[in-house]
């Protein structure tokens, strides 16, 4: 995997923050909580990416 794979991860993260931060202004709790999953996706790509870049570096 990739500097293209670990940007999407990350764009994925910020975009979940921008959904949440969207979701609060507008008390809109279904979109908060898309982007507090959308949050939670990308976070958990970036360790998987961590966790496969730590074996490959041994």
């Amino acid at each position: 995997m990739g500097l293209d794979d670990k940007l999407s991860n990350k764009a994925d993260e910020l975009k979940g923050k921008g959904k949440e931060s969207y979701g609060k202004a507008t008390d809109d709790e279904s979109m908060e909580a898309e982007g507090k999953v959308d949050q939670a996706k990308g976070n958990l790509k970036q360790a998987g990416e961590k966790v496969k870049d730590a074996f490959k570096s041994d």
